[in-house]
């Protein structure tokens, strides 16, 4: 982390912990690659669903003088989320430090930990804790805005950032945003990936059910369209089972990825923060600072990158809108005609469903929905045609 007196490296590191208001610092190794601090630590947890957040950094102020403002340089943070650690076992695992810096994702060391959440009543205090609410009962009779949270929270972090900076021996500033992530909210391309990455992943499971009915639909494996078609059947027959069967399902799912449950508490993730694969322009452009220090030039070109990205978030805002609008105009009468033939048509089904028993309706149209690829026309249905057809508000655009 330093170079000293004939070019040899050094580090002088020591560890900071923080859960809930407590803070805890370790003593300062000096001049030591491997250090061993062995020094044990007691939170009491007020909310298992609650993070312990641990940073190892370099001590620069110890060799600065007085008048010399110095900054402690990061080495890496480790976050353990409370609820992920079982009750009273002890988890002693290495974790990596990371640090996103100019250049890129650098591997500062490794750090080992020993938790342990120690969990005396497990029923029913701490599971009763799952029930209550997470703010105070204020937070939700007068809610505050977005804004006023923003600037909440910053003058929390000027606030304790001051009053550590009091402590024996003291505690930087910037020790004390980066253990707050008190920079996590300002702009970045890496970040925003990140999300997009993580809501791709969310949403996997429903494209993974749409694939699964595709191939069903298609016939894919004749055999599992056969016992679905069975399925269907029972399920149409004896309703009162359609609940009961889905829970059942729930408790299967959640039994197979028992197997696949994490053994160990998870640290920081360089793929899921998308750090490995990172632009350099991206990287500077999140470090810049706030106005921006960078050519005129350069800021052009990030602002005609932010725009193509925006135009892009646009257009699928734009086209959320368009589907919703193409809903509320099937009886808004926008469309004279397609009003009049979506009520006639529902004017069809209801005579139907009036005359028909339900059980029937729901086998014809399961039936039709599940039939041979042989009997399908490859084009769109009518009905999705009808639908794309309708007027929106998107043609009254400026």
């Amino acid at each position: 982390m330093k170079t000293k007196g004939g070019g040899k490296g050094s580090t002088d590191a020591y560890c900071v912990a923080k859960y809930g208001k407590k803070w805890v610092r370790t003593r300062t190794i000096t001049d030591s690659f491997d250090p061993r601090w062995n020094e044990q630590y007691t939170w009491q947890v007020y909310d298992p669903c609650t993070v312990l957040t641990i940073g190892v950094f370099d001590n620069w102020r110890m060799f600065a003088d007085v008048s010399d403002e110095r900054l402690d340089c990061r080495i890496g943070k480790v976050r353990i989320r409370v609820s992920t650690l079982e009750s009273n076992k002890v988890y002693t695992n290495s974790y990596p430090l990371l640090v996103l810096l100019n250049g890129g994702l650098k591997k500062m060391g490794e750090i080992e930990l020993a938790v342990r959440f120690a969990c005396p009543s497990l029923l029913p205090d701490t599971c009763a804790i799952y029930g209550q609410p997470l703010l105070p009962k204020m937070h939700y009779l007068r809610p505050l805005g977005v804004a006023q949270q923003e600037a909440l929270r910053g003058a929390a972090t000027k606030m304790v950032a001051q009053w550590l900076a009091r402590s024996e021996p003291p505690l930087g500033h910037e020790v004390v945003r980066y253990m707050l992530d008190a920079d996590s909210h300002s702009w970045s391309m890496r970040k925003s990936k990140a999300n997009w990455f993580r809501i791709v992943a969310v949403l996997a499971w429903a494209v993974g059910l749409a694939k699964w009915l595709n191939d069903i639909r298609r016939w894919r494996n004749p055999l599992t369209t056969v016992l679905v078609h069975m399925l269907y059947l029972v399920l149409v027959w004896y309703p009162d089972l359609i609940v009961p069967t889905g829970f059942l399902y729930v408790v299967l799912i959640g039994i197979w990825y028992y197997r696949f449950r994490p053994k160990i508490p998870a640290g920081m993730d360089m793929r899921l923060s998308q750090a490995e694969t990172v632009d350099p322009d991206e990287l500077d452009e999140e470090f810049d600072t706030m106005p921006s220090s960078k050519p005129p030039d350069i800021i052009r070109i990030r602002y005609d990158r932010l725009r193509m990205l925006a135009a892009r978030v646009q257009t699928v805002l734009g086209d959320l809108a368009t589907q919703g609008e193409r809903v509320q105009a099937l009886v808004s009468w926008r469309d004279p005609r397609a009003t009049k033939l979506f009520i006639g048509l529902c004017s069809a089904i209801t005579i139907i469903l009036y005359s028909v028993p339900p059980k029937m309706v729901a086998v014809a149209l399961g039936f039709y929905y599940l039939r041979h690829p042989m009997f399908r026309d490859p084009m769109p249905s009518a009905s999705l045609n009808f639908f794309r057809r309708l007027p929106s508000l998107s043609d009254r655009l400026m």
